[in-house]
């Protein structure tokens, strides 16, 4: 549904937001004194609307979260799927879940970007792409960041779709810190925001497309096979000057695993 100023009415108590109606629309708490202009025609889930309703008041922030508590058992009770809830681990459901990752020789230098794409127990799909000569490791992990979200934007899933970087800075950038940019009309204090023009792209699919998935934070060089995929990947990426992003062909994960990793 589509935010409305009538349904801004509905929602606020004394011309503002509690905590947790902040996090749902991804505003940064307490709201800024242009919240409801920033959320106006706003496309939602009903279930989120329902949530923002139930949420109206100065609550307690145990009360807040109690109340989110009682809802989702509600819809778990009627076996309604939702964002926040554990979906079930059936083989026959098919669960995407997408690792990227960017990579630099040198900072600035010879960047590019990788992603490992998992659905249920199958071989991951490897991509590579997005070489840029004088680009910097942010640059590498903001281009990686786009292009999980144009396939996940590409996917048709009934699941959510989760998308693990280990890049704070690029997660940040999208999901926190863009909204306090944009409402000052995409500036900061202290100085320039670097990387704007894809922070700005990246954040408006986002926008278009953040009910429909999960972005995750997920420790680096850890072990974590999906996120040392994507990292080979992007290693690849740098190795073959490859701009467009490309297919990535193996037998064997460990043989991909094996690659240099800067």
């Amino acid at each position: 549904m589509q935010i409305t100023e009538e349904f801004i009415e509905l929602i606020a108590h004394e011309q503002t937001l509690n905590k947790e109606q902040c996090k749902i629309l991804n505003l940064s708490y307490p709201p800024s004194f242009t919240w409801d202009k920033e959320i106006l025609d706003k496309e939602i889930l009903k279930n989120d609307a329902n949530r923002l309703m139930l949420l109206k008041g100065k609550l307690a922030i145990k009360a807040q979260e109690q109340i989110l508590k009682n809802y989702n058992m509600v819809l778990k009770f009627n076996n309604i799927k939702t964002k926040v809830e554990n979906v079930n681990n059936q083989d026959d459901e098919e669960h995407i879940r997408i690792y990227c990752d960017g990579a630099c020789s040198g900072n600035p230098g010879l960047a590019g970007s990788g992603l490992a794409i998992y659905s249920n127990h199958k071989n991951p799909v490897l991509l590579h792409g997005d070489f840029v000569e004088n680009g910097t490791n942010n640059i590498a992990e903001l281009n990686a960041l786009y292009q999980a979200l144009i396939i996940a934007k590409q996917t048709s899933s009934e699941n959510i779709i989760t998308i693990f970087s280990d890049s704070k800075y690029s997660i940040d950038c999208i999901t926190t810190w863009a909204y306090g940019w944009k409402a000052k009309g995409w500036t900061k204090k202290g100085g320039e925001i670097k990387n704007l023009e894809l922070i700005k792209k990246t954040h408006e699919l986002y926008e278009r497309i953040k009910d429909l998935i999960e972005i995750k934070h997920v420790k680096g060089h850890a072990g974590i096979e999906g996120n040392e995929l994507a990292d080979r990947m992007a290693v690849t990426a740098i190795k073959e000057k490859t701009i467009n992003y490309e297919m990535y062909s193996y037998d064997k994960k460990e043989d991909v695993l094996s690659l240099t990793s800067y």
